[in-house]
């Protein structure tokens, strides 16, 4: 898979992957997201930032993220284990349905990390729908650690932290 920083003409088949994505969750009873959230608005500034990656298959974007650079107090509170003076937050990531079941998530996160790694930073934190099993699943088996809960608009969040090394 190569992966790269989202593009602006990039906009319309993001749009297209979160709500696919939205409806299998739906499918699946995992009402995480919906037409509020995430919206064009937030796809869009993630990508003016350039905190937005893609993912691609041959042509086709299988999977985006946001990673966002925070620094100490710039997240949600929690009983962070690894205080670090700058850390990456990771949000929405997202696997279009047409390409699940093929480790497509497990090679994002290798990516994250190690493109996270080379850029000095040793602490990734996140945010997980409590009621959405396949995440929790994926961060957990990964050595992502609870750190704290948070109540969003959907409901219960899970906070969670690895260390790098």
């Amino acid at each position: 898979m190569d992966f790269s920083t989202a593009r602006r003409c990039d906009l319309p088949e993001l749009i297209a992957l979160y709500r696919a994505a939205i409806q299998s969750m739906d499918a699946q009873g995992i009402p995480q997201w919906d037409e509020i959230y995430p919206d064009r608005r937030v796809i869009a500034e993630d990508i003016s930032r350039g905190e937005m990656e893609v993912g691609r298959v041959g042509e086709t974007i299988a999977v985006a993220f946001s990673l966002e650079l925070c620094g100490e107090g710039d997240y949600e509170p929690a009983n962070w284990r690894y205080p670090a003076p700058r850390f990456v937050v990771l949000h929405r990531l997202c696997v279009h349905p047409a390409f699940q079941g093929r480790g497509i998530a497990k090679e994002a996160m290798d990516h994250i990390e190690q493109s996270v790694l080379t850029r000095g930073i040793h602490a990734i934190r996140l945010d997980a729908f409590s009621r959405n099993p396949a995440a929790l699943r994926l961060y957990e088996s990964r050595g992502y650690e609870k750190a704290g809960t948070i109540q969003y608009r959907k409901g219960l969040f899970y906070l969670y932290e690895k260390r790098l090394s």
